[in-house]
């Protein structure tokens, strides 16, 4: 009994050191495949691939915060308009030279991308270079800078509505530059078509445009509350049901004894003659 317990506590000893030999195996087995993989992939350095951007914005970070501009150029829009959308959404989360760097060529695809990645390793510097290289690269693209006189093409169209006219002009003004007051008022009146509206306008001749634009309000208002009274409907009138007048006493009795009579009043004093004329008119003929 004793030599068989002696033999079972030898066999456990024996399972234990070779589980510590397969553990330490295990290690070891890991250990050199890490030290493989790293000898035959090594990292990349960033500055291995060619990119635009100067060592100093490369190294500045983005702000954990920050959020990028929800604006997207494919290289076919207006640059112009694309940078004024862009600084419009960084007014609310601001950065550094850097920064702004790196968040407007993150709004950049498709040929954009292409075109951004092709500059030389390094080339950009500040913002202000890089935004006047955007500029020359898509400057087919720039919208045509618009003249005063412009705003005198904007004519209302048959069946458009005044809102629609005075909508529309109202965007050709935001797009030129500063005109004189006269002439929008001259330009707005002269584009409208005949109608109540206009002959309003030049009797009593408005000398601003919010004056047109406050005027207009006012008589789409009206406008809209005579539409709105014109398609009411009025109710059908209830047919009049025939209401008996009620009768004295003394006449209901004469009525009820000269049923199917009718009835004459007679003066106090007076006769009624009878008719003296024959019921019957016989003639004689003597020559018989």
């Amino acid at each position: 009994m004793r030599a068989l317990q002696a033999e079972v506590a030898a066999l456990r000893a024996n399972n234990a050191e070779l589980r510590r030999a397969n553990e330490e195996l295990r290690r070891d087995l890991q250990q050199v495949g890490e030290r493989a993989a790293n000898e035959h992939a090594p990292p990349v350095p960033l500055r291995a691939r060619p990119i635009p951007f100067s060592q100093v914005i490369m190294n500045t970070a983005l702000p954990t915060t920050s959020l990028g501009p929800k604006v997207s150029f494919t290289g076919v829009e207006d640059p112009e308009a694309h940078l004024t959308a862009f600084h419009t959404q960084m007014m609310f989360t601001g950065g550094s030279n850097a920064v702004y760097c790196k968040l407007l060529m993150s709004t950049l695809s498709g040929a954009a991308l292409e075109w951004f990645v092709s500059l030389p390793d390094g080339h950009i510097t500040t913002f202000d270079q890089f935004a006047t290289l955007f500029r020359e690269q898509y400057l087919v693209n720039k919208a045509l800078t618009r003249v005063s006189y412009d705003v005198f093409d904007v004519k209302q169209y048959q069946g458009e509505s005044m809102k629609d006219y005075l909508n529309r002009f109202g965007v050709q003004v935001v797009r030129l530059k500063p005109i004189d007051e006269a002439m929008m008022v001259h330009a707005f009146i002269k584009g409208m078509l005949p109608g109540p509206f206009s002959e309003s306008l030049l009797r009593f001749y408005p000398k601003t445009f919010t004056e047109i634009r406050r005027r207009a309000l006012a008589h789409i208002a009206a406008n809209d509350r005579v539409t709105q009274k014109q398609g009411l409907v009025g109710p059908v009138r209830p047919r009049e049901v025939a209401r008996l007048q009620p009768m004295r006493v003394h006449e209901a009795t004469t009525e009820k004894k000269g049923a199917g009579k009718p009835y004459k009043r007679v003066q106090a004093g007076t006769r009624t003659r009878r008719d003296s004329s024959p019921k019957h008119n016989f003639k004689w003929n003597s020559r018989s």
